[in-house]
């Protein structure tokens, strides 16, 4: 293991909690930036899966931002020294509602750190675990596995992986990732990744074609087709993982159909050539 390796593998354990209440502004801008019907969000109001993200925003000072939007390297997370950050999936368990007027506190842990030599060069993987839990309950209403990965910079000669074929589902809804949703979207998260918003920066920087789609927003619209077409479903896990970025340049799909056990529901997403970007599986109560 390289000495750099090892530095970052210190970080393995560190934890931090941080407070929030939940209050429903944050939901009715939510809803409308999906596109739902205006409707007051009332003391009481259960969460949508995934939309605990409203919350827990990262603060950070602007003296405190470095150059690609993101917080500088250090503090928490591991300082990683490898240019492009993206989130390459979460995994979910559901135990316990999370409602408008709850106090919340999410107690985040370094679970894991690997670094690993892939096809376009090094990688480092950093895994953690969140605990979100309610009005000083003992017992987390919501636990996640976040899935960092750190790449290099983009290079002349990178080549894009093979593609996968993404059928069309039984559920399907057309997104326009216009620059108006991931502003919103950016907003409402405090996400100052600019590979969201600033088209010079994302192409002429990080070599990207165009603006990249939040990888949350996708995982939080195949929440909400599920939710379109069963509304109210009790969801008890739920896991996703990022196959391909989704640029701002065409309309793209969220998909999903329910399996033959009547409790499990594929998700995915698919560009505007049909190819899948996003896998996802829920898992009804």
């Amino acid at each position: 293991m390289s000495n750099e390796a090892v530095a970052l593998s210190a970080w393995v354990g560190r934890s931090e909690t941080v407070q929030d209440t939940i209050t429903p502004t944050p939901l009715v801008a939510l809803a409308a930036t999906l596109d739902h019907p205006a409707a007051t969000v009332a003391a009481g109001t259960q969460l949508p899966p995934l939309w605990h993200w409203l919350y827990f925003l990262p603060m950070h000072r602007q003296s405190e931002i470095g150059a690609d939007g993101h917080a500088r390297r250090g503090g928490f997370l591991p300082p990683v020294p490898l240019p492009r950050r993206m989130w390459a999936g979460s995994q979910f368990s559901f135990h316990a509602p999370i409602r408008v007027g709850d106090a919340v506190a999410r107690t985040s842990t370094i679970d894991d750190v690997r670094s690993k030599s892939g096809r376009t060069g090094q990688l480092v993987f950093v895994k953690v675990r969140h605990e979100v839990r309610c009005n000083g309950a003992a017992d987390p209403a919501l636990v996640e596995f976040h899935d960092i990965v750190y790449r290099e910079a983009q290079g002349p000669g990178d080549v894009a992986p093979p593609p996968q074929a993404a059928a069309p589902g039984t559920w399907r809804r057309e997104i326009v990732p216009d620059d108006v949703l991931l502003f919103r979207y950016s907003a409402l998260t405090f996400n100052g990744h600019r590979i969201h918003y600033d088209r010079k920066y994302v192409t002429e920087v990080e070599g990207y074609p165009g603006l990249i789609v939040h990888g949350p927003l996708i995982a939080t619209l195949l929440m909400d087709l599920l939710w379109r077409q069963m509304p109210g479903a009790e969801v008890a896990d739920f896991r996703f993982k990022a196959v391909r970025p989704t640029f701002d340049l065409h309309p793209f799909h969220v998909n999903g159909e329910l399996q033959a056990d009547g409790k499990t529901v594929r998700l995915w997403a698919s560009d505007h050539e049909g190819w899948l970007t996003m896998d996802a599986t829920a898992v009804l109560r």
